[in-house]
């Protein structure tokens, strides 16, 4: 199982950040360690002390392929859920200084909490599906499918071009703007539409 995350593929975040939009997917890797399932609690690591919250739409593959057409790559995922991709900001910005890689600062141990999944089915449009992150019971970042700058079907494909995709396999599908960073004490909940399917604290 592999999970492959892509960077930047909502314009307001990536304006946030600095970062020029992009012409083609820019897609990066989390080690299965990064999982954190079951809304278990999620503990600051020492080494960082600036982690924020990355809230995006999750797909899982459901059969394997490889430079799979777009037009075909909707049948390759059959299940949408919810997910944090937690950045070690201060470890990416010093690695993006110096260009170097950041896997340090994205991959580390339970950077990846994960909900529940959906069925495909049970969404009238995959394109029109929204979302949201509430901190302490506020919102703080809200999306929808719609404003992806690559959409479910693009992504598939491009990725299948470099690398096979299997069963199990899970996408992160980018991230809103609306980014910020975690301290201990502090309560997330992640929705698809209106149904809670993400609940953790950090410690």
């Amino acid at each position: 199982m592999k999970i492959i995350c892509i960077g930047r593929n909502y314009t307001q975040h990536a304006r946030e950040l600095g970062n020029p939009l992009p012409s083609e997917p820019v897609f990066f890797f989390k080690p299965d360690t990064s999982l954190l399932l079951r809304n278990r609690p999620f503990y600051l690591p020492a080494f960082s002390s600036d982690i924020h919250y990355e809230t995006e739409l999750v797909i899982k593959i459901c059969k394997a392929g490889k430079a799979i057409h777009e037009k075909f790559a909707g049948s390759y995922f059959d299940q949408i859920g919810i997910g944090i991709d937690f950045t070690a900001r201060d470890i990416q910005n010093r690695s993006k200084a110096q260009g170097l890689p950041w896997a340090s600062a994205k991959g580390f141990d339970h950077s990846a909490p994960l909900g529940r999944f959906l069925p495909v089915t049970s969404f009238h449009d995959i394109h029109q599906i929204s979302f949201h992150l509430k901190l302490n019971g506020q919102v703080v970042q809200q999306g929808n499918s719609r404003d992806m700058i690559f959409p479910f079907e693009q992504i598939i494909s491009y990725l299948s071009h470099f690398i096979t995709l299997k069963t199990g396999d899970l996408i992160f599908t980018g991230t809103p703007s609306g980014v910020g960073p975690v301290k201990i004490g502090d309560r997330l909940e992640a929705f698809v539409e209106d149904e809670k399917l993400l609940a953790f604290s950090v410690k």
